[in-house]
């Protein structure tokens, strides 16, 4: 009888501790991704640039390339200005916009993608994704994982606190996005990779009941480690779905119809996953969700963001239509207005104040 398996698309190496950046030369070295030491090396003007002072020294070989923000535009630039260069890989140093700039630009090359994040503000930093600003607004475009990911805890602790707040909204939405994927496999017959989701779920579950905090390593170990099975789980199934769910749809609704008022990433889909799991009839959990949300100062209702109860069902409402084709909770139940108030009421008055 054959023995049947599959192969995981994962990064070679995953280094994740206080103190990281200060081997990156030698794990890419050691790691066989890059032995002469030529580098493209995509940074921001920000935390990015203040490590290139640090980092300079111990990488001789590398070229900087000061990346201006995060669009389609900045991201092919930098994909130009490397061609002619002859790297071993690419290293995108910085928070989530040069991330996913560095990795558009790598996969354009046809370059490794080493992903050095100095925050963990949410699962893009090890995902086959690139989102990305383009004139009709933003896009997500398809790249290889990463074949590296450096993650320094001293460097995370160093960036402001709520970026970490950010990725633990982020990472605790898997389990409402699994719920989702679960809904759909029993309602539509939609197929569910079994390994994808037991990733995401675990990943979410590890943050949601970790009782440590923002300022502790061992927190900052575990979400970190979170969002790297995150973004292996989203390249197993070959799409967003076990991170996605109705908790996402939120968010770009948010985005969508109050793009100058809308909240970090993380903060829509954690606010998002605790009202959709309350949605779903999972109250119990919806409460222990908000209440985990509010240990880390992360928002559960949409006042804590400045939008009105009105407003937010506008967002609920509208939210479906972000993501056409994706069947969760909010497309199951097709409430009205007046029906996402209630409940939303009964939300709020479940979870307290």
């Amino acid at each position: 009888m054959p023995v049947l398996t599959r192969l995981i698309p994962s990064p070679v190496v995953v280094d994740i501790r206080p103190g990281a950046l200060d081997d990156l030369a030698g794990v890419l070295s050691d790691e066989r991704i890059s032995h002469s030491g030529k580098l493209a090396i995509a940074v921001s003007n920000g935390s990015g640039a203040r490590l290139r002072e640090r980092l300079a020294p111990a990488l001789p070989g590398a070229t900087w390339y000061e990346v201006g923000g995060g669009t389609l535009d900045d991201a092919i630039r930098l994909a130009g200005d490397m061609k002619s260069g002859h790297y071993d890989a690419v290293v995108g140093l910085g928070g989530g916009k040069i991330i996913d700039c560095a990795k558009f630009a790598a996969a354009r090359v046809g370059l490794p993608l080493v992903a050095v994040p100095t925050n963990l503000a949410h699962d893009g930093l090890c995902s086959p994704v690139a989102t990305l600003d383009n004139d009709a607004g933003r896009g997500s475009y398809g790249v290889p994982n990463p074949i590296a990911v450096v993650i320094d805890l001293d460097v995370i602790r160093d960036a402001p606190v709520r970026f970490v707040r950010a990725g633990i909204g982020d990472a605790i939405s898997n389990i409402n996005a699994i719920a989702d994927w679960e809904l759909a496999n029993r309602v539509t017959g939609e197929k569910i990779d079994g390994l994808a989701a037991a990733m995401a779920r675990q990943a979410g579950e590890a943050v949601l009941r970790h009782p440590g905090g923002v300022g502790d390593n061992d927190f900052l170990q575990v979400l970190a480690e979170a969002l790297v099975l995150t973004g292996i789980a989203m390249s197993i199934s070959g799409d967003s779905r076990p991170a996605s769910g109705s908790c996402h749809e939120i968010n770009h609704a948010f985005d969508i119809l109050f793009p100058q008022r809308a909240a970090s990433h993380g903060e829509q889909c954690g606010l998002g996953a605790a009202f959709a799991m309350y949605l779903r009839g999972a109250h119990e959990d919806a409460a222990f969700m908000a209440e985990v949300l509010r240990r880390h100062g992360l928002p559960v209702l949409p006042e804590e963001i400045g939008f009105t109860v009105d407003e937010f069902v506008q967002v609920v409402e509208f939210a479906p239509r972000t993501r056409p084709g994706r069947y969760t909770v909010l497309e199951h139940l097709d409430l009205k207005t007046h029906q996402i108030k209630d409940i939303y009421s009964d939300y709020a008055k479940a979870i307290g104040s």
